[in-house]
């Protein structure tokens, strides 16, 4: 019995030793994968800004500018030319930046149900990428998929301009619900009419904060 038990656990040692020598070897063949593409910023803040909102217009989104000092007078603007009188607030957004007059409804608080009937949302960026025109938000999933107009506002330091350095910035949040939205939900069926809010928001205005 003692021998059998001894080739048992040979047996398991051998297929760790296997198993982590192939990891090993993946781990080197992924490291010496030629990146020849851009890794790091090349454009200065000026231009980055206007990329990421040149990026947002062709994807159809509405773009808004504001100084940190007016923010809350654009959102008031904003939801008053889309005829809302409130929104659903997702976890986190800087309750200062709330309009008075209008009717404001926490995330915690809203069920699905409240959110498919909600007029819109409004949520906060954890990342810009200009080359995409992409912005990523953390958590408040089902506020960026289910109310048909979504809110977001970028500060101008969260702009990065490629995927790779998006991704440097979001590795303390590796493990987080992370969504990546690039324009309103749209799509096109095989006569290539271009439908909206199929999969998320028809509707997408990005306030962006200059410092």
């Amino acid at each position: 019995m003692p021998e059998a038990g001894n080739a048992a656990r040979e047996a398991i040692l051998r297929r760790i030793r296997k198993a982590n020598a192939e990891a090993d070897a993946g781990a080197i063949a992924y490291a010496e994968i030629e990146r020849g593409y851009q890794q790091a910023a090349e454009l200065n803040a000026t231009m980055l800004v206007e990329l990421f909102m040149e990026r947002l217009r062709e994807y159809d989104a509405q773009v808004h500018e504001a100084e940190t000092t007016n923010v809350t007078e654009m959102f008031a603007n904003v939801l008053t030319a889309n005829g809302m009188k409130g929104a659903l607030v997702a976890q986190g957004f800087p309750r200062q930046w709330l309009p008075k007059g209008f009717a404001w409804n926490a995330e915690a608080s809203a069920d699905t149900s409240a959110m498919n009937r909600a007029a819109g949302a409004v949520v906060v960026c954890e990342v810009a990428i200009a080359h995409t025109g992409s912005i990523v938000v953390k958590g408040s999933r089902r506020l960026t998929l289910l109310p048909d107009r979504l809110l977001c506002v970028v500060r101008e330091e969260q702009i990065v301009e490629t995927v790779p350095e998006a991704f440097a910035r979001l590795e303390a949040s590796a493990k987080d619900a992370l969504t990546l939205i690039s324009g309103p939900s749209a799509t096109a069926d095989i006569e290539m009419t271009r439908i909206r809010g199929v999969h998320g928001p028809r509707f997408l205005d990005v306030v962006i904060v200059r410092s």
